[in-house]
């Protein structure tokens, strides 16, 4: 990595040369860096503004699961089963199933050899259990914390092969050359944080053959998230320079706890917990379901079937179903301004005659009774069931048998994000999104599926970097004129940020906070088309008013400060994006409802304003892929495509090799 230095507005900034800027630190971003350098890449670094932040690290799940290939046992499978399988989800490009599922194995296997602890039994297979949209038990996992485990492996190895990473460097924009078809990254801008001192920041510029981006999911847009507080994504990073956001419209969203951020599946809601509600202070107790059930056993059965069907799905509110409750809590923390909890300690009451394991359907009481867990209370049953589940908890002060556990209807993981093709390159070239920031996925992804696809995304990027992209970065003085301007641009305005004088000046907090709410109220898993046009014209002139208007009131704010105006450009051009798809007669699917007053409504006692109707196959926006890109003025342009299917052709090995052989297979 070659070390220079240019002036620029006045001030001296470093300049690092190399081939490939790896900008995160999570799953996808290591297994990037650790790619390139299996393929004998040693040009490449790591930038993040915390290596220890994100997503990858720091979230889990009562069993985080990682869906890969079966590699165990007589159930029969192929790269071409399971890539039917994450098509037939929707709004997935056949190619790129393909993709993920030719690079399972492989990918999988890598994690193992470095020591993620992956079950397997005496016989070396890998078993596996179905999670959701799975039929062929390919699922595993090593635990509530399987990707930070990943991290941790990946990190060792990293440090093993010397990488250089650097740490506290929040990327503030990428840099490119070139207009239309032809624009590609060369490159990128960062504050170094400990080098800014008061009111005098300190920059450190990248120029780089290719950017690797894998900052992760839009966390930071949403006021209930699910989220690690250290994940806040960086999707405006790239928005700005033209890339395109695909599926923008699919997210996850389901019930999580508010003090700690976790999401509350599998075994926390098969215990069957109480919930209630209280006022604003705590006051006021309800068990705000039981009115919406018809009696104890129904309210109970679906409680219990929210543990395994966790993300918020309006096709499982029908027939007083386990997402009815997401809907529930929703009116109840967002429309009526209480807040929600689960209660541990009790069984819920529900209609006359109590809690009784014998009222709830076969399936669940079957499934405790196997599991032993006939204990009195929930928790009770949980800490038979899943005692690490309690432990959790109680490592970040919270002891589930004493208090009850505030709640919300949370987003938690984007299905949409980046487009890119089957190398995962960008429209925008040498720029190469990987992991969540990647919109690979379509409406519904088997569980755990993310995992697999940003590692093999991450390694595709990797090989097609190192076969085609691997040449030296421009001199110094050729990467200025192509950037410059841009340069001069983000450094004057973080100049003025600090330069604003504090009377009518934004700030960065009640900036998030507005856009959180607004994303959280118009974006999330409740969408109204009537109120959706106005909260996107919302979004785009608050937009106009931070990057006139935004304070930084020292140097260590100047991260923050480009932050929010990132995630404001995030959150606007994720509404264009649903106000569109709601437009065009989009209706309800994923994990989001569509208000639509000719549908039914989820339950006789909820009324007209929560009736929708479910989409069906058929017209291109319920079948077809959105792209969203902006154009030269910052103007959201919009088109629908058809699905690519999953490519067909025979795999004539004496043809393969024969492309193999002379270089035709990476193009």
């Amino acid at each position: 990595m070659d070390a220079g230095r240019a002036v620029i507005e006045g001030l001296s900034i470093p300049v690092r040369s190399l081939n490939t800027l790896v900008i995160g630190s999570g799953a996808a971003a290591l297994n990037a860096a650790l790619a390139l350098h299996g393929r004998g890449r040693r040009d490449i670094a790591v930038v993040t503004e915390d290596f220890e932040g994100g997503t990858s690290r720091n979230a889990g799940s009562d069993k985080q699961t990682y869906y890969k290939l079966s590699l165990a046992g007589g159930v029969p499978d192929s790269p071409l089963e399971m890539a039917g399988d994450l098509f037939r989800g929707g709004c997935m490009h056949g190619d790129i199933a393909l993709c993920e599922a030719q690079g399972s194995a492989a990918a999988f296997f890598r994690l193992a050899a470095l020591g993620v602890p992956f079950p397997h039994d005496r016989y070396g297979g890998y078993v596996g259990y179905k999670t959701d949209h799975d039929p062929r038990q390919r699922a595993t996992s090593a635990g509530p914390l399987t990707s930070r485990l990943m991290c941790g492996a990946l990190t060792a190895e990293l440090r093993r092969k010397r990488i250089r990473v650097f740490d506290g460097h929040p990327v503030i924009a990428l840099l490119t050359a070139g207009l239309g078809a032809a624009k590609k990254v060369i490159g990128a801008l960062a504050l170094d944080a400990r080098r800014s001192r008061n009111r005098r920041p300190a920059f450190v510029l990248f120029n780089a053959v290719n950017v690797v981006l894998g900052t992760g999911g839009p966390a930071g847009i949403y006021a209930a998230s699910v989220y690690p507080e250290s994940q806040t994504g960086s999707h405006g990073l790239a928005l700005e320079i033209g890339a395109a956001g695909r599926n923008l419209t699919e997210s996850q969203f389901g019930i999580a706890s508010l003090k700690f951020r976790w999401n509350l599946s599998g075994t926390y809601q098969q215990a069957v917990p109480r919930y209630v509600s209280t006022d604003r202070d705590g006051g006021d107790e309800r068990e705000f379901l039981a009115p919406f059930f018809p009696d104890t056993g129904r309210l109970a059965t679906a409680i219990f079937l929210k543990g395994y069907q966790w993300p918020f799905d309006p096709r499982k509110i029908a027939g007083y179903g386990s997402s009815l409750i997401d809907i529930l809590v929703h009116r109840e923390t967002v429309v009526l301004g209480r807040r929600a909890w689960l209660d541990f300690r009790s069984n819920p009451v529900g209609a006359a005659g109590g809690f009784g394991l014998d009222k709830l359907a076969p399936e669940a009481r079957t499934y405790l009774e196997r599991s032993g867990a006939i204990q009195a209370t929930p928790i009770g049953r949980l800490r038979k069931m899943n005692p690490p589940a309690v432990e959790i908890y109680r490592r970040h002060g919270i002891d589930l048998a004493a208090e009850p556990l505030e709640i919300a209807v949370c987003a938690q993981h984007n299905n949409g994000g980046l487009a890119g093709d089957i190398w995962w390159e960008s429209n925008v070239k040498h720029l190469f999104p990987v992991g969540e920031v990647s919109g690979t996925h379509g409406v519904y992804r088997p569980g755990g599926s993310a995992l697999n696809s940003g590692q093999v995304g991450s390694a595709r990027a990797a090989m097609f970097i190192a076969a085609r992209y691997a040449g030296d970065p421009p001199p110094v003085r050729k990467f200025l004129d192509a950037a410059g301007s841009r340069i001069r641009e983000k450094i004057r305005l973080a100049l003025a940020m600090l330069g604003r004088n504090a009377a009518g000046a934004a700030t960065e907090a009640p900036a998030l906070e507005e856009i959180r709410e607004r994303m959280s109220r118009q974006g999330a898993q409740i969408r109204d088309p009537k109120t959706i046009g106005g909260a996107t014209a919302d979004a785009w002139r608050q937009l106009a008013r931070l990057r006139k208007g935004l304070r930084a009131d020292s140097a260590a704010d100047l991260a923050g400060a480009f932050k929010t105006l990132d995630l404001c450009l995030t959150h606007a051009v994720y509404l264009e994006a649903i106000k569109d798809y709601m437009a065009r007669g989009g209706a309800s699917r994923g994990s989001f409802l569509v208000v639509d007053q000719t549908g039914a409504a989820p339950c006789p006692d909820l009324g007209d304003d929560w009736k929708f109707t479910l989409a069906a196959a058929g017209p291109i926006v319920q079948d077809g892929i959105m792209e969203i890109a902006l154009d030269g003025r910052g103007r959201p342009r919009i088109r629908w495509t058809a699905a690519r299917p999953i490519p067909t052709e025979e795999a004539w090995f004496e043809n393969v090799w024969d492309d193999y052989r002379n270089d035709r297979v990476i193009r």
